[in-house]
């Protein structure tokens, strides 16, 4: 159930400001239709994604990241988000809630600030290929929302397309992702060990900032989600 909110919550600004003070960056918003699987009584959804690069040394310095028990980001994200979400009114989602999953990339795509690149990778204007989501926020408020810049790849080269060492991401086909994790984990997989090639090849992903370990601990994260067959 989506709560009533504070009066002192209002806008998407503010929250924009307070979420970033939880290290956390709006990513996409919309008013979602009885066809979305948004909550009940929702009029939007907020799209929350890492504050980068100030997100990883906050989340480094967590208990979470600490602590030593499993799954600490998705911990960390569901303190942080779901504290925001109680300050302004909101039922807060999680990736990881679930099955069954709810659709962040159905979601993220019906915000129009985000969108499929040529490798069918989602992209972002402020993110570009990097752009990941924590959390979304339902709030019962229709709120007033900035327009949506165009994708980033109307006008880009798209150097992602050949940044693919074995090809495993590339146009008109489907992630082979069996073929990525086996190269990661070669002795010639060192260079995606610290960050997927194809989206740091994105000019957009460039200008995000992103520490290095940040990428190097999800690339880890990959690998131990994924078989050695």
């Amino acid at each position: 159930m989506i709560a009533t909110r504070p009066a002192s919550a209002t806008g998407y600004a503010r929250i924009e400001t307070l979420a970033a003070s939880r290290s956390l960056a709006i990513r996409g918003a919309f008013h979602p239709g009885q066809d979305d699987a948004a909550p009940k009584g929702c009029q939007t959804l907020l799209l929350l994604g890492p504050d980068e690069p100030r997100f990883w040394s906050v989340f480094s310095a967590s208990p979470e990241k600490s602590d030593g028990a499993p799954h600490p980001l998705d911990r960390w994200s569901k303190r942080q988000a779901g504290a925001l979400a109680q300050e302004i009114g909101a039922q807060a989602i999680y990736p990881s809630d679930g099955p069954p999953w709810p659709p962040f990339i159905a979601w993220a795509l019906a915000s129009g600030r985000i969108h499929v690149s040529p490798t069918g990778l989602l992209v972002q204007d402020q993110a570009g290929l990097l752009v990941s989501f924590r959390a979304a926020l339902a709030m019962q408020d229709r709120l007033d929302l900035p327009s949506s810049p165009p994708s980033p790849c109307t006008s880009c080269a798209a150097p992602c397309t050949t940044a693919c060492p074995v090809g495993a991401l590339a146009p008109e086909q489907d992630y082979d992702i069996a073929k990525c994790a086996a190269h990661v984990r070669s002795a010639q997989g060192q260079a995606c060990r610290t960050g997927c090639l194809v989206r740091r090849a994105c000019p957009a992903s460039s200008r995000l900032g992103r520490d290095p370990a940040q990428s190097a601990f999800h690339m880890a994260a990959f690998l131990k989600g994924q078989t050695c067959a």
